[in-house]
């Protein structure tokens, strides 16, 4: 008998550590993170804005750890494959995603993948935001958006609206213009950069990231007509929103951080801590001021609810566009 009491207090005893074990562990496993090299996956190519960021914060995130965090471009689907890849990938916050614009937007003109943005990958932070631009050439009738709008009722169909390809950014953000300002433009998507075409004239209008517009704005080769972003942007201060002439237009890309589902809620909050503090660096807002990015510091759940409006919002445009993938 005495022999049963012993055993049956070791065994209770071993019982209570092992519930508590999970209290202790999860805090450990977030003072311990990361203990080797991080993925952040980008669905865009090397290069490309998004791409730019996601290494900046890369740098900083290393410096901040003392451990890699390495930025590996998976290019594909309308940024889908990285999401796939980041949403299967173990909850243990080593396979980080760049979510960006072109993430909800894909979510929408996917709407039939086995994965989800929303539902497969938990939000981490918002890293910024950067302004699209409304441009056309030079020689374009219209110096105005409500110029823009008469010239292209009065010639429906007759004006080129460039994009970097079927459900890009600018192809999406241009459809959101056409329904809210009640035109017909004529998409022409482009493999390759349509910047020269639209100086050459060959496409009148193209909505494009500022980061890649300023310089030939300022050097006369193109005319900005408005910025997309809600308000005006200090970069091209004298240049108006399109809001201010279609009230409640808003369209801008954005990047974040994102992780897999279930991936611990501590380790989400140190990377969250972390991400915010290079947001509020002085050398990393003059580094994102450089690219026409504005910081967006939220918290996971803000972050997490910003998608998910992102990403309605996009699939109600491309649902009335009629938008398929190619």
């Amino acid at each position: 008998m005495q022999r049963m009491r012993i055993s049956r207090r070791k065994f209770l005893h071993v019982a209570a550590a092992a519930a508590a074990f999970p209290a202790v562990s999860r805090p450990a496993m977030a003072q311990t993170y990361p203990a080797h090299p991080v993925r952040v996956i980008v669905g865009l190519s090397a290069g490309t804005a998004p791409d730019i960021i996601a290494r900046l914060l890369a740098q900083w995130l290393s410096a901040r750890f003392d451990r890699p965090f390495i930025v590996e471009n998976r290019p594909g689907a309308g940024t889908n494959l990285a999401t796939q890849t980041v949403g299967r990938a173990p909850p243990d916050g080593y396979a980080l995603l760049l979510v960006t614009a072109s993430s909800a937007i894909g979510s929408g003109l996917y709407d039939g993948a086995s994965f989800n943005l929303v539902r497969d990958i938990s939000p981490v932070a918002c890293i910024c935001g950067v302004p699209f631009v409304m441009m056309v050439n030079p020689s374009f009738p219209a110096k105005t958006v409500p110029e823009f709008i008469a010239y292209a009722k009065a010639n429906p169909g007759r004006i080129n609206m460039a994009s970097v390809g079927n459900g890009s950014a600018p192809h999406i953000f241009g459809e959101l213009f056409k329904a809210m300002a009640g035109v017909d433009l004529f998409h022409v998507p482009y493999r390759g950069n349509p910047l020269p075409d639209l100086i050459g004239g060959q496409v009148q209008v193209y909505f494009a990231a500022m980061i890649s517009s300023t310089g030939f704005i300022r050097a006369g080769k193109l005319r900005a007509l408005a910025v997309t972003t809600a308000q005006r942007s200090p970069l091209l201060a004298d240049i108006p929103a399109v809001g201010e002439f279609l009230p409640g237009y808003e369209a801008s890309a954005w990047q974040g951080v994102g992780a897999p589902k279930n991936t611990p809620s501590e380790i989400i909050e140190v990377l969250n801590n972390e991400i915010n503090a290079g947001l509020a660096d002085a050398k990393m807002q003059g580094r994102f001021a450089d690219l026409g990015a504005v910081p967006m510091p939220m918290t996971p759940e803000a972050f997490g609810k910003f998608i998910a409006d992102e990403t309605e919002k996009w699939a109600k445009v491309i649902k009335v566009a009629n938008i398929r993938a190619d």
